[in-house]
């Protein structure tokens, strides 16, 4: 860091599996891409091409370039994952994965209905290619699925060979763990640590009080997803005490 503070709680160090921060990236052009991962890259760990924007960004390869220059995983929203499944071109997915050097790749169901048994084998094939993040919670705020349904899916895509489970909040941040409200389902999240290892975890937490819930919970090194580019800097800070809202998390003893 740039200068020496004490009580300064210690982050896992990069290439890290536990302490991650995953940003999405809604279509940021290459100069974009070139100054965000300048100001940020030590702080990121994987980025997200939101939904289906990879489909409509211009120069596509030139971006993934920069991204790869800096050696930042990226991979292609779960929504483009079910637009190629629902046209029954789950093979033309894989291809294109290939044709852009995709390694990284996200299964989920937020938008389709997927039986369960054949959304893990989804999981189990693609886990031969790359890493597989999979996504669990339904975008439809109507669709409340209760905590041991999570527990069991999470169990479930764990064993088919997902690295993470990523737990649904959108870009908003207001379904699945959370209220229409942004608030935190904290009953069904602390039931889901009960049996699920939270270094398994992702947690959607695109808001600033979300982010400081799982901090809270969970410590400096939780996962945390659909981060904001422009808010990689303000998490690290609140990650390790230097924002007002975690300023005397690692404090042991009074200052001044």
């Amino acid at each position: 860091m740039n200068f020496n503070l004490t009580q300064i709680p210690e982050r896992n160090k990069k290439p890290r599996s536990h302490g991650i921060t995953m940003v999405m990236d809604k279509g940021l052009s290459v100069e974009e891409v070139k100054n965000f991962m300048s100001a940020t890259h030590p702080h990121v760990d994987v980025v997200k091409l939101g939904f289906g924007t990879s489909y409509v960004t211009p120069n596509l390869k030139e971006k993934l370039e920069v991204y790869r220059s800096f050696d930042m995983p990226i991979y292609f929203g779960g929504t483009l994952f079910e637009a190629f499944l629902i046209r029954n071109q789950f093979e033309d997915y894989i291809n294109v994965c290939k044709e852009f050097g995709v390694s990284y790749m996200e299964v989920s169901d937020g938008s389709i209905n997927i039986p369960h048994a054949e959304k893990c084998g989804y999981i189990e094939k693609l886990a031969k290619l790359g890493v597989v993040l999979s996504e669990v919670g339904s975008k439809d705020a109507a669709h409340i699925i209760p905590p041991y349904k999570w527990i069991e899916l999470m169990k479930a895509e764990l064993e088919a060979g997902s690295t993470y489970v990523i737990a649904e909040a959108r870009e908003a941040g207001n379904v699945g763990i959370y209220r229409g409200t942004g608030e935190v389902r904290e009953g069904l999240v602390q039931e889901i640590l009960t049996q699920i290892p939270e270094e398994k975890i992702i947690w959607e937490a695109p808001q600033k009080a979300q982010q400081l819930y799982f901090l809270e919970l969970i410590g400096c090194n939780v996962n945390l997803g659909n981060i904001p580019p422009n808010e990689v800097i303000p998490l690290e800070a609140m990650r390790i005490g230097l924002r007002g809202d975690t300023f005397n998390l690692y404090l042991n003893k009074e200052v001044g």
